[in-house]
């Protein structure tokens, strides 16, 4: 398939091939009950909206949703009880993606882990924030802003094979991750510069593979070709990376939320990876168009997995 090369282009993409089942945990959310009714309108995915089925009618009514057109799973009992019955939807087939609403994210992701019904899949669980920039050619993968929050180099493998995948589903061919730090040289003093130099190293023997890796590299190196030649870095990632790796949950969340909140006209979505079906997880915080490109994200996430 063709590289999408912006988040305008992903939604296009999921409307070609979509339209996918989402079960929503807990749908009783206004704004996610807006998102899936706005994928539904757009042709990129079908809601299951498991939950207490009068709360969801309520807050469907106060938003302006119609719930004829999406289907309503009535489970009564609390946040646990929907979010199991959510996860068996997809583990069973029902669905193709997993989507949070409104509970807590302790109990959605002991649901997404149950061992008997859960989407547990073997490999590590890592979020990613998707973004696109005004002016950059590509669309652009950090990971992970909120999950493992001080990741080991055996963490860090796992986030990078989670999101090279991801960025393989967008048809990102042989994705460039960097691996970002505060400096771009190796300085024993700062743990996270060794770790890049040994994924750096593990990727060109062939241990982490299907992606280009280097590191440490800085924000501005990564980013930007002339950055790069002014120091001297010789790299085929340097000015062209997709794939952001950062060095812990902190530098994570203010790079994503930096991108969210200080560049005009950038577009989001969220997803967490590394269980059997994709799964949406935003901010509350987060637009209705961050929501929907998150479920168009899972879509093309989706169709990736089952085509290999």
């Amino acid at each position: 398939m063709k590289q999408l090369r912006s988040l305008t282009e992903l939604l296009s993409y999921a409307r070609d091939v979509g339209p996918l089942t989402v079960s929503v945990a807990c749908a009783e959310d206004a704004e996610v009950l807006e998102a899936v009714d706005q994928a539904r309108k757009e042709g990129v995915a079908k809601g299951l909206l498991v939950g207490d089925a009068d709360k969801i009618a309520k807050t469907a009514s106060s938003v302006g949703v119609d719930l004829r057109h999406l289907e309503v799973v009535d489970q009564k009992g609390g946040e646990s009880e929907a979010s199991m019955k959510a996860v068996e939807l997809v583990s069973s087939g029902k669905a193709d993606i997993l989507m949070k609403g409104m509970v807590k994210t302790a109990n959605f992701l002991r649901a997404v882990l149950n061992k008997e019904k859960g989407l547990r899949s073997g490999s590590l669980l890592s979020h990613v924030y998707l973004h696109h920039v005004a002016h950059y050619d590509r669309i652009f993968f950090i990971s992970d802003p909120a999950f493992n929050m001080y990741p080991d180099i055996q963490a860090k493998i796992g986030i990078i094979e989670n999101v090279v995948k991801l960025a393989h589903s967008f048809g990102v061919e042989l994705p460039k991750v960097a691996v970002l730090g505060a400096v771009e040289v190796v300085n024993p003093d700062m743990p996270p510069t060794v770790d890049a130099a040994m994924l750096t190293q593990m990727n060109r023997r062939g241990q982490i593979s299907n992606c280009l890796v280097d590191g440490p590299l800085a924000l501005d190196n990564a980013l930007s070709e002339e950055s790069a030649r002014h120091k001297g870095i010789v790299s085929d990632v340097a000015g062209h990376a997709d794939i952001f790796l950062v060095p812990n949950i902190e530098a994570g969340n203010v790079l994503a939320k930096s991108i969210i909140y200080l560049s005009a006209g950038s577009q989001t979505a969220g997803l967490v990876l590394g269980a059997r079906a994709p799964i949406v997880l935003t901010s509350r915080a987060d637009s209705a168009e961050t929501k929907l490109l998150s479920i168009a994200s899972a879509v093309a996430m989706a169709v990736f997995q089952k085509k290999n």
